[in-house]
């Protein structure tokens, strides 16, 4: 059975409203939840000892959350992930977005998701967050109703996402948590090994926004078919990290996508999603300014990202997954992480 409990976690200092936590709780893992931006706050799960760590990266307080920071934990939303110049065409008509990525929209804009306070509703096993996005919120069409539902079961955190619209809207909803399986503190993430089940991945330009080739991984430092140790990784291909998308095979049911291994603690996450990709993300902006948890700081490659999502620019490119929700039409995808220790 899953324990859950409601507690204040802090006021908003600008007049939004109370923040609340929610802590999920089975024999294999802890979590904590807020209110802010449906925000994972902590996560813990056991070493091959039993001690539990906890493996998300973020910050003590709700200060650190309405404060600048690179989305740690946070539902990110209406689109995650970028939009080539911020602009899109829905039905004839041409939308801009504000521009918060150098030329290009990330994660929603100005005030995305991750900086709404959301309503809050207690499940026997998990805690289900809604809001209403207005319409023209951030410069997207439509009024948007959003629920997102975390479940805990054991040791599996099942997050669906629904969404219903009153016009054409493009929809693209992710969760944004860091992960070291090493535990607060850990430096790095180069001993961790990784391992995507995907052929293909998406090639971007400077700005991070896909050329719209659709390329094979093979032969390339994108094949993460098999696992990879990240730091060796790295040095073979000289590279400075990954924020790339890597294409699925959408299905129905969540299906395995994604394994991070930690071989010292011998923690796992296993990754199954209903999305058709995922984006890989090693922390490559981290720099060692933010304080987090514990007055720990994060550097540069301190925590990796595994984004179930749509394709980077969907709504721009004709050849990619539809990324348009229409009126009458429900927006539903699950993802799911398995936690386990070898």
């Amino acid at each position: 059975m899953t324990e859950v409990k409601r507690l204040n976690f802090g006021e908003c200092p600008d007049g939004r409203g109370t923040v609340e936590k929610f802590l999920l709780k089975s024999d294999a893992v802890k979590m904590e939840i807020i209110s802010l931006g449906c925000t994972i706050t902590a996560l813990e799960t056991k070493d091959r000892d039993g001690n539990f760590s906890d493996i998300v990266l973020g910050f003590d307080h709700l200060e650190g959350y309405i404060n600048k920071h690179p989305y740690f934990g946070a539902v990110v939303g209406r689109v995650a992930n970028r939009i080539a110049k911020g602009k899109f065409e829905v039905e004839g008509q041409e939308y801009q977005l504000a521009l918060n990525n150098g030329p290009n929209s990330l994660h929603g804009g100005t005030k995305g998701f991750d900086k709404a306070i959301w309503t809050p509703e207690v499940l026997p096993e998990g805690v289900r967050f809604f809001r209403i996005s207005p319409d023209a919120e951030e410069g997207y069409p439509g009024e948007l109703k959003v629920w997102v539902t975390y479940t805990l079961k054991d040791a599996e955190l099942t997050i669906n996402y629904k969404a219903q619209s009153s016009k054409t809207t493009p929809v693209n909803l992710t969760n944004h948590a860091y992960f070291n399986l090493a535990g607060q503190g850990s430096p790095n993430i180069y001993d961790h090994q990784f391992t995507i089940d995907a052929d293909s991945y998406l090639p971007v330009d400077g700005t991070q926004i896909p050329i719209g080739e659709v390329a094979s991984v093979q032969d390339t430092a994108f094949d993460l078919r098999k696992p990879v140790e990240f730091g060796r990784h790295l040095q073979t291909f000289q590279l400075s990290g990954f924020d790339h998308n890597f294409c699925l095979r959408q299905t129905k049911e969540p299906r395995f996508c994604a394994r991070a291994y930690h071989p010292s603690s011998g923690r796992t996450i296993e990754v199954y999603t209903t999305q058709p990709g995922l984006q890989f993300y090693t922390g490559n902006f981290l720099d060692g300014t933010l304080k987090g948890k514990g007055g720990h700081v994060y550097p540069k490659h301190s925590g990796f990202c595994l984004e179930t999502q749509n394709w980077p620019d969907a709504v721009n490119q004709h050849n990619f997954p539809d990324a348009l929700l229409h009126p009458g039409d429900e927006y539903s995808t699950t993802t799911c992480f398995r936690f386990s220790v070898s």
